[in-house]
């Protein structure tokens, strides 16, 4: 059974970055989820640094952050078929359940902010995956930047990318940014890139993490919800990046698919992004398109 959308004024209110509130019950479902990923956790953590010490692949983080998912309260259905190995995943992105959606699908390692790499826990769990950890900001450091995530690409692993550098609604996309996709200039041998659309449906109004929302308000928000929520992981066709030469190209046709997919699901024309900073000002939250 999955739970309605929150009310457009509590929702209002978190974007703006006031916040985050619960009642006794949100708090203690928190607390539960919170326990059920720490005990998670501790049971797998054993047996993933066992296999990394024989020096053999790990399936524990994709197991971990599959079940994770499901853990805060988000029912995973996967579309389409993942590439296993030597592939690029491009994807949109609406909240930091899109990191345990799609490695519970696919296994994948991530591109990541290099703050992320810095955070307590976090941080650690995030290079048990395979992060790959970029400043954005750091014009000078790019190159380094990107030969390490070559050296990812060629170790046989997957990794993903949120060219948007920021999320939105579920219902809008942002330009692509190029940088981080330099490292397909020119393709290394074998690797394909694969789109992925993820689709929250009536849920990522509520779900998506907009605004001047923190961190930490977020997760206070999204773990102390009631129910359940649906989160579709649709891997479109992948193509070759030869195919599309230069980075801008890789970009454009990415975005192409994962525009013409959302648009499918949307019955409509992809709707422009408030924006972050009109939604902090007050800007309301726009509401759930009709049909959905």
């Amino acid at each position: 059974m999955t739970a309605s959308p929150d009310a457009p004024s509590a929702r209002d209110r978190a974007a703006r970055g006031e916040p985050a509130t619960a009642n006794a019950i949100g708090w203690a479902r928190l607390w539960l989820r919170a326990a059920g990923l720490a005990l998670l956790l501790a049971l797998v953590i054993p047996f993933h640094l066992l296999i990394k010490l024989i020096g053999a692949g790990s399936p524990f983080p994709r197991l971990y952050l599959g079940i994770g998912a499901r853990i805060c309260g988000a029912r995973v259905r996967v579309r389409g078929t993942p590439l296993k190995r030597d592939v690029f995943f491009i994807s949109n992105h609406v909240s930091w359940i899109d990191i345990m959606a799609i490695a519970g699908a696919s296994g994948t390692a991530f591109v990541a902010k290099a703050e992320i790499g810095a955070a307590p826990v976090i941080g650690w769990m995030a290079k048990q995956n395979r992060t790959v950890f970029v400043t954005r900001e750091d014009r000078l450091g790019v190159a380094d930047q990107i030969n390490r995530l070559r050296d990812a690409l060629a170790e046989n692993w997957s990794v993903t990318v949120f060219p948007e550098g920021t999320t939105t609604d579920g219902y809008s996309l942002l330009p692509f940014k190029t940088p981080m996709l330099k490292v397909l200039e020119p393709p290394p041998p074998g690797v394909m890139v694969q789109p992925v659309l993820l689709w929250y449906g009536r849920w990522a109004r509520e779900i998506g993490w907009i605004g001047a929302e923190g961190g930490k308000d977020n997760a206070v928000r999204l773990l102390s919800r009631p129910g359940s929520f649906r989160v579709d992981v649709e891997f479109l066709e992948p193509f070759h990046p030869r195919d599309f030469p230069g980075r801008k190209a890789i970009a454009a046709e990415s975005r192409r698919r994962i525009e013409e997919a959302l648009a499918r699901r949307l019955g409509g024309p992809v709707r422009p992004f408030v924006g972050h900073d009109a939604l902090a000002a007050g800007a309301p939250v726009p509401e759930v398109p009709a049909g959905i």
